[in-house]
């Protein structure tokens, strides 16, 4: 097995989850930094939830797909 983990054409089939990955990240420290709505424990722990669980989800999710794509291609 190669040193590195994914090679290029991994990641190139990642991408289509790295760039949600991305987004969702971008959105969750926009709304850390700025707090249109302001800030109340209830609402923030909703609202930073509804963000932050799809986005560890997603991450982990990504990592063993890529580990699953690399193995496959690898395999023969």
């Amino acid at each position: 097995m190669s040193p590195q983990t994914f090679d290029r054409e991994t990641w190139l089939d990642l991408t289509v989850n790295i760039v949600p990955l991305g987004i969702m990240a971008f959105f969750f420290a926009a709304f850390i930094v700025v707090q249109p709505w302001g800030f109340d424990s209830v609402l923030s722990a909703v609202q930073f939830s509804l963000i932050g669980v799809p986005l560890v989800l997603l991450a982990i999710v990504t990592y063993y797909t890529g580990r699953a794509i690399f193995n496959a291609e690898h395999a023969e």
